[in-house]
């Protein structure tokens, strides 16, 4: 059986290594550069490869392809595959049907690494033997190749859940929908939505979907589809028989007619998004019948996700925080929303067809200057402008931070929350994210 992966990153060379371990002829192709220690991971594994190109003779001969996800469906390599019937996975459809764990599949358009990383964090702490990954962290099929474990929390995306035929988690939670990565979805977000829910379309009535009883996308697509999954929702402003719920400060989560309730002003996350995370994570730490002093603790000691509502630093009593993570327009809203200073925001990046709009009564009510960090800043002055005191424009992460702590005074917060992919500037959201702890820390 011959293999062909496109795409020699985290995903593709990890299943380089399953397939390799599990008798395939394998062959690893990128149209751009592979990283050094990719390329000798595959040379040490005697695997194939080829980079800066995609050589047709090598991959159309193929019995089975898996693609990264960040190659879309549109490219003129994968249509020739399809053309011809070569099936082409995810990661994630691949290396599933060699593993017997327990699978816990996380989606959402925001939330989704904070709840996979407390997920983890309550079922690592209870002491069951669990990986982490999907969109996170090492590899799935590396994983499946190298290790045993008998549960995986796996974060995953749209593009990842777009790959799959038969992958079904016991436990998937999808977070929230909202409009995100629209360009690859023909700027339909009912197909972006519809996407989302594939991470429940081969459950049985076994399985459990966790999911936001708050969010309109969701509440729209069951109107018109259904699932065999039990249904565990979480809300912040309904209760439920069988779900999770806030009431009075307290979290309550009753699942197969046990009850578990915590004081939230005793979880470590804060914000009304982090009570859904919180929620939506000790739902899956029940079904696990974790002890319910495991999750308390586990609760009340979980450090957050770095670049993620990330404090960095306070100086001259200015707050200064990094949301680098918020490459959408919601992201940001939450991040806003959880403001309770005046702000100093930093904004900008790749623009993926925002809608500023939706920002425009936290902006009114807590901003007092914003700082643009893109190469193209148009939309969000149009947008803007008019609304505060001072909007000024940079084209570097130290410029910006020094120009936040100019336009900042005693009691103030400092955030930057792009609302925008990085790709303008920096190399992901991570590099924006350590650029600017880097340049508060040089203040």
């Amino acid at each position: 059986m011959r293999l062909v992966i496109l795409g020699g990153g985290e995903s593709g060379v990890g299943t380089a290594i399953l397939g390799k371990k599990k008798g395939y002829d394998v062959f690893v192709s990128d149209f751009g550069k592979i990283k050094g220690n990719y390329k000798e991971v595959l040379i040490i594994n005697e695997i194939a490869w080829e980079e800066e190109k995609h050589t047709e003779d090598l991959i159309l001969n193929a019995d089975v392809v898996m693609k990264s996800p960040g190659i879309p469906d549109k490219s003129p390599i994968i249509k020739k595959l399809l053309a011809k019937g070569i099936p082409v996975l995810s990661e994630i459809e691949f290396a599933a049907p060699f593993t017997d764990a327990t699978i816990i599949g996380i989606t959402g358009s925001n939330g989704k690494t904070t709840t996979t990383m407390l997920t983890y964090h309550l079922l690592k702490s209870a002491g069951l033997n669990v990986g982490l990954g999907g969109n996170i962290g090492k590899s799935f099929a590396w994983q499946v190749a190298e290790n045993k474990y008998d549960s995986y929390v796996l974060e995953l995306s749209s593009f990842q859940l777009d790959g799959i035929v038969n992958f079904k988690p016991h436990i998937a939670i999808i977070t929230n929908i909202s409009p995100d990565h629209l360009d690859r979805y023909d700027y339909k977000y009912e197909n972006y939505i519809d996407s989302k829910f594939r991470i429940t379309m081969n459950q049985s009535e076994e399985d459990y979907l966790i999911y936001d009883a708050d969010d309109e996308a969701i509440a729209e697509w069951f109107k018109t589809h259904t699932t065999k999954a039990k249904l565990i929702p979480f809300s912040l402003t309904k209760t439920f028989s069988e779900g999770a719920y806030i009431k009075n400060n307290k979290m309550e989560i009753s699942i197969n007619q046990e009850e578990f309730t915590m004081d939230t002003e005793h979880i470590a996350l804060e914000g009304k998004h982090n009570m859904k995370n919180a929620m939506a994570a000790t739902s899956v730490a029940k079904l696990m019948q974790i002890r319910k002093s495991t999750i308390r603790e586990s609760l009340s000691n979980f450090q957050g996700v770095e670049h993620r509502l990330e404090k960095v630093l306070k100086i001259q009593n200015v707050q200064y925080i990094n949301d680098s993570k918020a490459t959408n327009v919601n992201a940001t809203f939450f991040a806003l929303d959880s403001m309770n200073t005046p702000t100093v925001w930093i904004v900008g990046g790749v623009d993926k067809g925002n809608d500023y709009n939706e920002l425009m009564s936290l902006v009114r009510e807590k901003v007092k200057a914003i700082i643009c960090l893109g190469v193209d800043n148009k939309k969000i002055i149009d947008v803007f402008g008019n609304v505060v005191d001072m909007m000024i424009e940079v084209d570097n992460m130290n410029d910006a931070v020094r120009m936040a702590q100019r336009l900042s005074e005693k009691g103030d917060t400092v955030l930057l929350s792009p609302a925008c992919a990085s790709f303008d500037l920096f190399e992901n959201y991570e590099d924006r994210g350590n650029q600017f702890k880097q340049a508060v820390k040089n203040l």
